[in-house]
């Protein structure tokens, strides 16, 4: 069976109960594709089969088993659903946009002021798509120690889309959509498409076989380290340059430490700002914007525009956060990061460096970043003396799991 062939039988099938449809449809969905047919179901848990058996008192606390649609080990769990459409109804489109009005809270749950800004209300069909999500993430969670949580969820509505999630935490409790929220919805007709998912460089055809395949070749993670890296790369002149400008002149140890980790401060929050950007936390392409004005600007044009948004993101109050470069009111961001920051002039090929780093996908950038510029730029003896050593991601990720996400995930998914 052809992609053509796929679509023509399948596209658009009207409503009915998933259990009649779904082996057949990815059956011909893997032929169509190329890739090996599904083994039906066994008396255990193999490795590729409809009906995996896991154990449900894992899943839902009473005894006796459930059955994942379709499961490959080491790959994904696929959870199949049809959506109930009548006869020539389509995919429902996204709801028209409404301003909907957000509470601001600071770092201690206590409220600081109302934002109104754009915002979807959540449809029917994302709550069905949803209900198989988490359904999917509980067998992955219930699957036998000798198998390892799969990389990937799939919800598949049976002649009509894919949506994907990864797991960023590799422990089967981070799966968030893939490759981010904008694109992880597959729609049955983009496999005969030749357009490329963005974040993911790959057609959807392509990117369903590599899940099937080798889900290791499109993880994000992998990615996201090689970005991280060369964007380390490339700011670490940056921060040779303020470094030297720290030491220079300086017989004080403990005074060029401490100038040291302020300018390392300073390269943060301009990381932050290009992170939160890039995320739709400040106006789209405002900061690149201010960057990219300042190459050609004075010193006190740089200064007085980033004292100025950074002395807005650090403001409680929304009367207070209008920002002139970006001709926006910004958030506010809490946590201190941005009180009492200090500014410091860079020459014209600085201030290039860092337009050339905003101008890439912050998205796929991990957050080792800001230690590994911090590190960078302290000696060993000045670390230690300051305490400023970078905690890696899995002993962070390890402690929040324990003291936080155990305890909301259970309540997260009552809810």
């Amino acid at each position: 069976m052809t992609i053509d062939e796929l679509l023509n039988k399948w596209l658009g099938t009207e409503g009915g109960a998933e259990r009649a449809n779904y082996q057949m449809f990815l059956t011909e969905l893997a032929e169509a594709l190329d890739l090996p047919r599904p083994h039906p179901k066994g008396m255990g848990l193999g490795e590729y089969e409809f009906e995996a058996p896991v154990r449900s008192e894992a899943v839902y606390g009473g005894k006796g088993t459930k059955r994942i649609d379709l499961y490959k080990r080491d790959h994904f769990i696929l959870e199949a659903k049809q959506s109930q459409l009548g006869e020539g109804e389509v995919l429902p489109d996204d709801p028209a946009e409404e301003p909907l009005t957000e509470t601001e809270y600071n770092l201690f749950g206590e409220p600081v002021g109302s934002v109104q800004r754009p915002g979807k209300r959540r449809r029917r069909y994302d709550r069905l798509m949803e209900g198989a999500r988490l359904q999917a993430q509980r067998y992955a969670l219930a699957l036998p120690e000798d198998h390892d949580t799969p990389p990937f969820l799939i919800v598949a509505d049976i002649g009509r889309a894919f949506e994907l999630y990864f797991d960023y935490a590799g422990n089967g409790r981070g799966y968030r959509p893939f490759p981010d929220e904008r694109g992880y919805r597959i729609a049955l007709a983009d496999l005969a498409s030749d357009a490329e998912i963005a974040g993911v460089e790959l057609t959807a055809a392509e990117t369903l076989r590599a899940i099937w395949t080798d889900p290791a070749s499109i993880d994000p993670r992998t990615r996201a380290a090689r970005v991280t890296r060369d964007i380390a790369t490339l700011l670490s002149r940056v921060a040779k340059q303020l470094e030297e400008d720290q030491r220079r002149g300086r017989a004080d140890d403990e005074i060029t430490a401490l100038g040291i980790e302020a300018t390392s401060l300073f390269l943060m929050r301009t990381l932050f700002c290009m992170f939160a950007e890039d995320v739709e936390l400040l106006p789209k392409d405002s900061f690149k914007r201010f960057l990219s004005d300042a190459e050609g600007r004075s010193d006190q044009f740089w200064r007085s525009g980033l004292n100025d948004l950074w002395h807005r993101m650090n403001d409680p109050q929304p009367v207070n956060r209008y920002w002139s470069h970006g001709d926006a009111i910004v958030r506010y961001f809490n946590g201190n990061l941005f009180s009492g920051a200090k500014v410091y002039d860079l020459p014209p090929e600085g201030k290039n460096i860092l337009r050339i780093a905003a101008d890439q996908d912050w998205r796929a950038v991990e957050p080792a970043i800001f230690g590994t510029l911090l590190e960078q730029a302290l000696t060993s003896s000045e670390r230690a003396k300051l305490g400023a050593h970078y905690t890696p991601r899995p002993y962070v990720q390890r402690l929040v799991q324990a003291t936080m996400m155990d305890v909301l995930e259970e309540e997260w998914a009552g809810v």
